[in-house]
Parts: C-alpha cells; structure tokens; sequence
C-alpha cells in the first residue's frame, strides 16, 4: 500500500500525507485483498501462449521448431492491473461513465489511493477506450470474480461480529452450558448482560449487570456504586466496593469501619479484616445494639428502587462494559443530588442565612459552596457515617 521510505520522492506529494486516512474509502482501500483479487483476475486474462511453428532450418542437432516472424501485438505498456479494477468498483460505486470515472480519478487523491498510487498523479490513468476493451477482457467470469471480493469483504468485517454471535446462539441453545469457555449471548446488541438469578417468584430472572451500592446506615446517602460484569458472588464483591468507598470519602477524612450487608457476604470476613462485617448469620455474637442496627439494612432496598425509577438505573442505554461502569457512577450522582435538594427544603433557609447570603454578594466574596455542602452533609450524618449498608 505504502512506498518504502528508502524510495520516497522529494519532489512529489505522498497521497498518504494529504488525505484523511480515517475516510471510509481510505480505511477500504486497506481492506481489500487486493493481491487475492489480481491474482484470480489474472487467471482469468491471462493470454494463451502461441504455439510454435515449425520451419526447415537444420543445424548439428536436426530440424529445431522456431517460432514464425510476425509482427507484436503487444502495444503500448499495461495499465496496472490494480488501477483497471478500482476504475471498474468506483465507477459503479459512484455512478459515473467511462469518460467520467478516468477524468475525476486525475483530480481525486482519495480515488487514485485506493488505487494504490503512493503519489499523487495529475492525469488521467488511462484512456475511457481502455475500460471498454479490459470489461471485454475480463467476460462474466472476470466481473463475478470482482463480486465474489466484496462480498468476502463484507462477511469477513461487516458482518463477522453477526455471523459469530449467530454461531453461538445457535451452539448454546443445544446445551444449557456456555459453549468453548464463552459466556452465553443473552442480549443481541450487548453481549455483556448477564442472567442473574433472583429468587422470586414473579421475577425469578433479570436480564443486566450486577451493581453494588454502599450508603451510609442513617440518612440513606449513597457513598459507592459500582458494576459488575460477569455476575460474581455478591462476597466477592465487598472489597472492591468497601475500597470504592474509602475512596470517595477520603476528602472528609472518614473510614468505614462497619458494614451492614445480607447474608449473601457470608464467609467474607478474612478477605475484609479492616472492616467489622455484620449479617443475620451472626446474630448470637453481634451485640445487642448492632442488632437493631441492622434493622436498618432493609433502608436501602427502596434507595435501590429509587435509583431505578428516578435516577435511570432501571436500563443502562451507553454501550459496552465502561458505559454500564459509568452509568452506574452516575445515577449515584444523580440520586446524591436529589437528597441534597431535599435536605435544603427540609431545612429551609432562615433569615440569618439569607442576610449571610445577601453579604457575600455585596462584597463580591463567594463561598466554597462544595466544601459547605459536602461538610453539611456529613456533619448530619456524622454520628452513623463510618457505618456502611451495601447492597
């Protein structure tokens, strides 16, 4: 495709350096087998060679069979071969004549790369007498040849990624088990949705992306979220959302130091030993405060419905894994938000604050409105923040 940079013209302008070459002609131009093409088209021009003729010219070794005078038939030298086909795709491509296609070839660098020119040309390939004779050339089996390339083209990149997900709904619906260590294809247009089981009755199934959420034990504050893929045991999950959230607390210098969960993260003490993990497994060594405590666990199943309803959580339209990673993060933002506008109304706003207010303005000085709400937040919360509920 490329000239070899041992070989590089000083006085003529690389194509490669005045095109785009994220152009969709130019990106095909790097797709097609273009060596595959010319060697089956050539087979299919190749000339016969010319049997030789006999003539009484005798030497020590006998009569020897020369070939007959006759004049060339060769011509002028051959269009390259590569240059004939790419005039035949884009001229049908683009709707153009024989005249047409070889006159807009001289002034389209894009056309004469994906042709295969290293430099730009400022003339015409060839003569629109030539396309005539090289289509007389090639016959039916020739230009059949030429449809069998894009078609192998479009299979191989447009349609490979169907065609394999195609292959392995039709190998997982014989077999309840995923089939060559692959996970099963539940979702056409998102390969990365999971079927979770959920152990009710109305919905025994959910079709998406396990997500963890961790708020504080009182005022439901939401301090982590996180997806994750490939549906894991709910234990297997407590570190990276315990570690999610000392993250995102880390600026209020406070650390969890007890997590509320459900008996799904039993048997996760080891792997958490900086955390105190409480769940109804543990209800004869809990103390007895601990055990009302976790009463409170049961506040976060509707901030989960909340999320879903009012924050966008119930289905995640951005593609792909870091999309439902982002989408996760996100609608805990969102909900955050809401509880910040709630917590203001629910206050109120006294006369005092607005006078505070109203002497900011005049003299042009402006709080730091994130510091003052991020320690309003916590400072109402600060008697159960280092207590976590995840979910």
């Amino acid at each position: 495709m490329f000239a070899c940079p041992a070989t590089d013209d000083f006085f003529r302008s690389r194509i490669d350096h005045m095109i785009d070459l994220r152009h969709p002609l130019a990106v095909l131009a790097s797709r097609m087998p273009w060596q595959e093409i010319e060697a089956r088209v050539a087979q299919v021009i190749s000339r016969k060679g010319r049997a030789g003729v006999a003539m009484p010219d005798l030497d020590l070794f006998g009569e020897q069979v020369q070939r007959a005078a006759v004049p060339s038939k060769a011509g002028r030298p051959r269009v390259p071969l590569r240059i004939m086909i790419a005039l035949l795709y884009l001229k049908h491509a683009f709707n153009e004549s024989d005249e047409g296609v070889v006159a807009r070839w001289a002034d389209t660098p894009r056309w004469q790369f994906f042709s295969g020119q290293a430099y730009y040309e400022d003339r015409q390939p060839c003569d629109a007498t030539t396309l005539v004779k090289f289509r007389q050339l090639l016959s039916e089996e020739g230009v059949e040849e030429l449809l069998a390339q894009t078609i192998n083209v479009a299979v191989q990149e447009a349609l490979g990624d169907t065609l394999n997900k195609a292959k392995r709904i039709w190998a997982q619906s014989a077999s309840r088990k995923a089939v060559d260590g692959q996970r099963k294809l539940y979702a056409w247009h998102a390969p990365e949705v999971d079927c979770i089981s959920k152990g009710k009755a109305r919905t025994p199934y959910e079709f998406g992306v396990k997500v963890g959420i961790a708020s504080t034990l009182k005022g439901n504050l939401i301090v982590g979220a996180r997806a994750f893929h490939g549906n894991p045991y709910d234990g297997h999950t407590l570190s990276e959302q315990l570690e999610q959230a000392m993250i995102l607390m880390q600026d209020s210098a406070v650390k969890p130091t007890t997590a509320f969960v459900d008996l799904g993260y039993r048997g996760v003490d080891a792997d958490n030993p900086d955390v105190h993990i409480v769940h109804r497994g543990k209800s004869k060594r809990i103390s007895e405060q601990e055990r009302k405590l976790l009463k409170r666990r049961q506040a976060i199943e509707p901030i989960i419905g909340h999320i879903k309803s009012d924050n966008r959580m119930e289905r995640c339209h951005l593609k792909g894994e870091i999309g439902d990673r982002l989408h996760a993060v996100l609608c805990a933002a969102g909900y955050n938000l809401r509880w910040l506008l709630r917590m203001i109304a629910n206050k109120g706003v006294t006369f005092l604050a607005a006078l505070f207010l109203r002497l900011f303005q005049v003299t042009a000085l402006w709080p730091n409105w994130a510091l003052i709400l991020r320690n309003f937040a916590f400072n109402e919360l600060r008697a159960p923040e280092q207590r976590l509920v995840v979910d």
